[in-house]
């Protein structure tokens, strides 16, 4: 075999190698998810979000009292500080531990590409979970996902709970919305203007930014959760959106708690905090 068309040869086996070993690792990261979520009854399904091909996993009876949705964080954006990942899926999926944590009924939404074969997906683009994660595009696939179930569903109250960057997905959503009834978010990237400034990397342009809609869900009862200990979204970052939305948000500050702790553990305990502007327990 000559030398150029050994090394070609070699490439497409590399190639193939790393094709394999991404479904692979997919594929066992869908199974883990599916065994997290099967003691508290969430059952898997997918709905469509504008291009994008979503998974949800899903506990909930028509016509519950509350229904509380949660979003998933930016999951597996970056393999490196400069290498894009091919697959956003997270590994740990805080949003779904904190769905199963829950114990009402609960609708979980991934984010777009994430726990989705590429091939069902020919819209994920890196794109969508770099620069764009938090979009116009993403943000109204996620809306229209949201409206599936709340059609299905019919809830008497709707809450949005985001995790990291879900967090920001929440309020924005909230803010185009009319049946949401609080917003709670966990180590939410609620500024992230002010998060990519703090870590010295690019600004995403292309993205929506939820200080911004502060004042449109300033009337929404909200609780934002940060931990002490949170390097990647500190709390100074959280507060200044609290301050922001004024007297309907308040801000809880959990002592030793990293951004990518145990949130779910602690969530129970969390939820049962009251909301502000509202006599309501949840």
């Amino acid at each position: 075999m000559r030398l150029p068309s050994l090394l070609r040869f070699r490439h497409l086996v590399l190639t193939l190698t790393s094709i394999a070993l991404l479904t692979g690792c997919a594929t066992d990261l869908v199974q883990r998810a599916d065994a997290l979520a099967a003691p508290a009854g969430l059952q898997r399904e997918q709905v469509q979000g504008g291009p994008f091909l979503l998974t949800a996993y899903v506990h909930a009876r028509p016509n519950a009292p509350l229904l509380r949705v949660y979003l998933e964080g930016d999951g597996r954006a970056w393999i490196t500080r400069n290498q894009v990942s091919p697959d956003p899926t997270p590994h740990t999926a805080m949003g779904l531990r904190l769905a199963a944590s829950d114990g009402g009924d609960v609708v979980y939404l991934a984010r777009p590409c994430q726990f989705t074969p590429m091939a069902r997906n020919p819209a994920c683009q890196p794109a969508y979970w770099t620069g764009l994660r938090y979009s116009p595009e993403v943000v109204s696939a996620m809306d229209e996902a949201l409206s599936h179930y709340v059609t299905r569903l019919q809830p008497a109250r709707l809450e949005l709970v985001g995790y990291s960057g879900g967090g920001a997905l929440a309020v924005l959503l909230a803010a185009r919305r009319k049946d949401v009834s609080a917003i709670r978010t966990v180590a939410g990237n609620l500024d992230h203007v002010a998060v990519n400034r703090w870590h010295a990397v690019s600004q995403m342009p292309g993205s929506l930014n939820a200080i911004d809609v502060a004042s449109r869900v300033a009337g929404i009862p909200q609780r934002h959760v940060s931990g002490a200990d949170d390097t990647v979204v500190p709390t100074a970052i959280t507060r200044s959106y609290v301050d922001r939305v004024g007297r309907c948000a308040a801000l809880t500050i959990v002592p030793d708690m990293a951004h990518e702790s145990d949130w779910d553990r602690a969530w129970p305990s969390l939820l049962a905090l009251p909301l502000p502007c509202t006599a309501q327990r949840p």
